[in-house]
């Protein structure tokens, strides 16, 4: 996960925290969290990035909708840069 951006780990997160969610769900959850708009041409090439480096699945709902899903690698990212924030932040 050393090589995603911050954003590309936020999208992580929140396609993680969702079940199937589609890329406009993904972008309202990032635009809450960020308190501003995301556009398209910003979202979809880093989604695409998260497909790439199979940390994300993406399927098709419809022929409009596509959705994403967590994969096992991007599962254990998360897990092991949780465990290493850890080291550093203990609440």
């Amino acid at each position: 996960m050393h090589d995603l951006t911050g954003f590309q780990r936020d999208l992580l997160y929140v396609i993680a925290g969702a079940d199937q969610p589609s890329g406009q769900t993904v972008k309202d959850e990032v635009e809450q969290y960020y308190s501003s708009e995301i556009n398209h041409g910003r979202l979809y090439p880093n989604l695409d990035t998260l497909v790439n480096k199979e940390l994300v699945e993406k399927g098709q709902l419809d022929r409009r909708t596509n959705y994403y899903a967590i994969t096992d690698d991007g599962r254990q990212q998360i897990d092991d840069r949780r465990k290493w924030e850890g080291q550093y932040v203990d609440f």
